[in-house]
């Protein structure tokens, strides 16, 4: 299957472009972004502010106020309240409440920005600043394809996945649990996961968080790869740990938060709120909400270890109040991620906001609609690390093929968006003028000739021929150019070398430790 079959295009007789244009662009990209050089982005365009100082502190003092008058209960983890306790702040059984303040000076303690290590040195990732990182969705139990129809995920998908965001050049990370591979026991699959993002990838990826001993075992194989003492001092492994909203931390993310941070890996705090069930439906107040619950999960890390670094992370969404089912993608969370990444500033932490969400069932126009409002507001929010940037389907519950590739090909659009203008004398261009003048055409001059290979970002699925063309060609519909292209991928994909020694590793430690415990399902 030619390269004009698995996207559109038209190959017909112009070999010059062929080789110097489209097609070599398509051949660099697809070499990674190591090759590339685009290992991560770092905006030339400035965030959003939308809301006044005296808005914001409107509902910074929401939020203390939630603290200090209501609290958030901290279960089934003991150890955190005598943490909270020496801190300075109210404990009654699981009811912690914070004076206004005391949480922010905890968080004083962590960086503003740290270094995500991948064992590619090319493909770390810097997370805070001006940096932005895209990774795949997360989550899902189902995965989905034109072929197979909605189906459970296994243990090859999530490979599959895994090979397809390494095959990609505008996605940064591998991500995490890219969709639940259900062919494997629930107590041991996070074994195959890390081990997975490990040898099938060279970038920076995420472990486990259902468990402190799950997380535990992440961390360690992450220092069989690089070695004990250097991930005691630098970052290689995230933990993207929820808040049970409304108001509650439980001891199974709380004790992973921990481990991560006594690690010194960096825990993702995230709130889950959808506005009328988690949270209230007016967006100022679901916003304080999200404020308060993030402060107290990112303050426990710096109580367990200062210095750990952590990402203010934020997932709100609305509903369906009709049905009472979630809605993703929808304009109320997208601008409230605006004034989230505000307030993620003004406490001088990274943030992890947003991501390419829809309900759609379908990789369609209804997806592309609600996941592009949603992704806008990410990078225009000032986000560092945009989780669920690739693949998000049917409200997260579907992993699709077709709208990976998709949302990748947006990625791609997004690398060029945040680049911004450049003022030179290149592309002032006055030159070109000069040698067009009046009334003539600058497509033979010399100043594009220069250019064409750069000038625009080039798609690569979208079909840009006339309507015969694409007529002739079978009238493919975008999934279908993207299903095509996923299929082509994972045929031509490599994995990156992985030291023997290392490998086999790895693979003892997963067999000593599936050999410990029995299989469990649920």
């Amino acid at each position: 299957m030619d390269t004009a079959e698995i996207t559109g295009e038209n190959t017909g007789p112009a070999p010059r472009r062929e080789r110097g244009g489209r097609h070599a662009r398509r051949e660099l990209r697809m070499q990674g972004p190591q090759e590339a050089g685009r290992p991560y982005i770092t905006r030339a365009i400035p965030p959003y502010d939308i809301l006044s100082e005296e808005n914001l502190i409107r509902i910074e003092d929401t939020a203390d106020r939630i603290l200090a008058e209501i609290g958030i209960e901290f279960r089934d983890d003991p150890a955190a309240l005598n943490m909270w306790k020496k801190a300075g702040a109210k404990v009654d059984g699981v009811l912690v409440k914070f004076e206004p303040g005391l949480l922010r000076e905890i968080l004083k303690t962590a960086p503003a920005e740290f270094t995500q290590h991948a064992r590619n040195p090319a493909c770390s990732v810097q997370i805070g600043g001006k940096n932005i990182v895209f990774s795949p969705a997360y989550g899902s139990p189902f995965v989905m394809d034109l072929d197979k129809g909605r189906r459970y995920g296994t243990i090859e998908d999530f490979r599959n996945f895994i090979k397809l965001a390494q095959s990609s050049p505008w996605l940064h990370h591998s991500g995490g649990t890219i969709c639940e591979p259900v062919d494997v026991p629930v107590n041991k699959r996070h074994l195959d996961m890390v081990y997975s993002h490990i040898k099938y990838s060279d970038r920076a990826f995420m472990g486990s968080v259902t468990s402190e001993d799950r997380a535990e075992d992440s961390i360690e194989m992450a220092r069989i790869l690089f070695g004990r003492d250097f991930v005691d001092k630098n970052c290689v492994i995230l933990g993207n740990v929820n808040v049970n909203s409304p108001l509650v931390w439980d001891g199974t993310m709380t004790l992973a938060l921990r481990a991560y941070a006594r690690a010194n890996q960096a825990a993702v705090i995230v709130p889950f709120i959808l506005g009328g069930a988690m949270g209230p439906v007016t967006n100022a107040g679901a916003i304080a909400q999200a404020l308060a619950e993030t402060m107290a999960g990112c303050a426990l890390t710096q109580l367990e270890r200062p210095g750990a670094p952590v990402i203010f992370g934020n997932f709100l969404s609305s509903m369906s109040l009709r049905s009472g089912s979630p809605t993703f993608g929808t304009p109320e969370p997208a601008i409230g991620s605006l004034v989230v990444g505000q307030l993620a500033r003004r406490l001088n932490l990274p943030l992890r906001c947003s991501g390419n969400f829809t309900t759609s069932k379908l990789p369609d126009a209804h997806a592309m609609n609600e996941g592009t409002m949603s992704m806008l507001a990410a990078v225009q929010c000032g986000a560092n690390f945009i989780l669920h940037s690739a693949g998000f389907l049917d409200g997260l519950l579907s992993m699709s093929y077709e709208k990976f590739i998709m949302d990748a090909d947006f990625c791609g659009a997004l690398h060029t968006y945040l680049d911004g203008v450049k003022i030179d004398d290149n592309q002032l261009a006055l030159e070109a003028f000069r040698e067009v003048g009046p009334g003539h055409h600058f497509f033979g001059s010399a100043h594009t000739l220069a250019n064409y290979e750069t000038a625009f970002w080039d798609s690569d699925i979208a079909d840009n021929e006339p309507y015969e063309k694409w007529e002739a060609a079978g009238s493919t519909d975008a999934a279908t150019r993207a299903n095509l292209r996923w299929k082509k991928m994972l045929n031509e994909y490599e994995a990156p070398p992985l030291d023997e020694g290392i490998d086999e590793a790895l693979r003892d430690f997963m067999t000593r430790r599936k050999e410990a415990m029995e299989d469990a399902w649920y």
